[in-house]
Parts: C-alpha cells; structure tokens; sequence
C-alpha cells in the first residue's frame, strides 16, 4: 500500500523540519568576574561549557544564508516578551539565537545577587557563541546582530566597548546592538566603542537600571559613536512585557549610583573609588549607593511601539 509510505514521510515531516529549524549549538567558554578579568587575564579564567539555542524561520529547508541575531535575557532569565521578539525576528526572515548562559551554569536568576552570572561572563559567551555560529552553513558571517534585556541590555551595549571585543576576538563582529533597559551607569574612560550602531531603549520611570545614566553616556559617546536612546514616558524597567507592574523587593534600584570604568575595566566604587574587583568588594561598592526594591512591570503603549522599532532597527542595519 503505496499510500501508507507517503502517510508516513507526510507525519514525519513536521519533525524533519522542526529538527531542522531548532539546533542546540555548544561551545567553551569562560568565568570572568568584570571586565579587568577579560582585559589583563582571559587565559587565565576558569573555562564554562555554554550553550544556545539556534532557531530558523520555517523556509530553512532553502539553501540559503541567514542574517542572524543573538538574543541575551536579563536578570530573571528567559521571559516570554524576550521571545516574542525573537519569534517577530524569525517571522520576517531572520535567524535567532537565544543565548543560555545562565542554564549553562545552573542558574536560574541573579536578581539581588549580581555575581553568579555576570555581564562581562555573558559578553564573553556571546563572542564565543559568535565565533562558532559565523561558520555554520546557514548563517550570513557579515550580518550579525545582538539584543537583550536589562543584563542582556548590558550585554548589548558593552559588547560594543572596544577594549573588551579587542581583548576577546578580531574574528566576529555584530553589525548591530540593540539594548532595553540596561545598565549604563558607568563612565568610561576609554570612550571608544564600536563603529556598529548602538540603540538604546528604556523607560523614564525605570528605577532598577534608570535612564538618566543613559542619557549622559549617549551624550559622552555621541561625537565619536553611532548611538541613540529612546526613552518610554510612563514606563518602567520590563516596559515590553505583558506582565503587570509589581515591586520586587530584592531587585538592586541603582538610580542613586554612578561608577568609574578604567581603561583596563576595572569599575570603582562611588565614593571610595576602589576596584570592584571581586563578590566581596562588589557588595561593599553597592553599600554606598544601591538600595533594595525596585518596580518592573509592562506598559502597553510602550510595549506597542518598541516591537516594531526593534523589527525596523534590525531591517536598517542587516541586509536579507
């Protein structure tokens, strides 16, 4: 009976492509604490097995070259708006790669504890991630783009701070940055950052990674950087969720904090202006300007523009 055979190839091949659309790509990475650690010591840190997930839009079968983008979570993890905007990624033409370094690591959150998995950790695993998805036969080397989400916007932005990408990698670059709500309250003395555009989104009412500092470091990378931030009236840190506006007793507000990042990356205390070099001198910096308790929650009109300036960052600056 012919028609069994073709029965069979017609229910298998959901799974075929499925199979096809969805690959878990492993590579090595690395534990570095901050940025000094990534800059004066990279050999030297302990290395991290990582992993990600790589996913296609539902023509992969083509044979055929993608422009892809790295997807970086914040805080809390994976969160279901951070994979809406992946899923609006795939749906007009791109690939996506979703970023697990706090799996990789047995973590599940670093709310309140900011040293399990830290934005210089995650930075290296993205340029690591990097490096192995530019030789995959599917993916297009010269159009690569990273976003993510509070850490992850941390990630986004510092990705592109030159000392840190020369010290990891001359092989990759992103083409593109994308970073919501992240944490800018730093000034750095090597100012040079990447050549790549770099897009900043957050909302005014943000108190958990607030906009002022990003306003001022737009305005000091300004002259030499294609950078530019948007800023949500109304809206708080998660503006682009779904979820309802709650205070988060353990999350750190650093609206009050503002450090020093040196050429080497080491980031200063406050006042004290020693270096955060470890947990323990972390803790002690934050003494003098975090606070405990901070609001995040969605803001529907926010959420109903930032989706598709991100779709339209994304088509601007990686060619299909």
């Amino acid at each position: 009976m012919p028609w069994l055979g073709s029965l069979f190839i017609l229910l298998l091949f959901p799974l075929i492509v499925t199979a096809q659309n969805e690959q878990v790509i492993t590579f090595e990475s690395a534990n570095p604490f901050g940025f000094s650690d990534i800059i004066n010591a990279l050999a030297e840190q302990p290395s991290q097995s990582v992993h990600g997930l790589l996913k296609f839009p539902h023509d992969t079968l083509q044979d055929k070259k993608y422009p892809l983008i790295v997807g970086v979570a914040g805080s809390l993890g994976w969160r279901a708006h951070h994979l809406d905007y992946m899923a609006m990624y795939r749906d007009n033409g791109f690939a996506t790669f979703e970023l697990k370094s706090f799996a990789s690591r047995g973590v599940t959150s670093t709310v309140g504890e900011q040293n399990q998995v830290t934005i210089a950790a995650v930075i290296l695993d993205a340029y690591r991630a990097l490096e192995k998805l530019a030789a995959h036969p599917h993916i297009d080397a010269e159009n690569l783009a990273i976003t993510g989400w509070s850490l992850g916007g941390g990630v986004s932005l510092f990705s592109g701070w030159m000392p840190l990408k020369e010290a990891i990698t001359n092989k990759v670059s992103f083409k593109a940055h994308l970073a919501f709500y992240p944490p800018c309250f730093v000034r750095p003395e090597d100012t040079r950052f990447t050549d790549a555009p770099i897009q900043l989104m957050i909302g005014e009412e943000d108190n958990w990674t607030p906009a002022a500092p990003c306003e001022q470091l737009v305005d000091l990378l300004a002259p030499a950087t294609t950078i530019s931030l948007t800023t949500f009236p109304g809206a708080h840190h998660g503006f682009d969720s779904q979820s309802p506006v709650v205070q988060n007793e353990r999350g750190y507000s650093f609206k009050d904090c503002m450090f020093d990042l040196t050429a080497d990356g080491e980031v200063l205390m406050n006042y004290l202006h020693l270096p955060m070099s470890g947990p323990l001198m972390q803790k002690l910096g934050f003494l003098f300007c975090v606070e405990r308790g901070v609001t995040i929650g969605g803001h529907p009109p926010s959420r109903a523009k930032a989706l598709p300036m991100a779709l339209a960052f994304m088509q601007q600056h990686l060619d299909q």
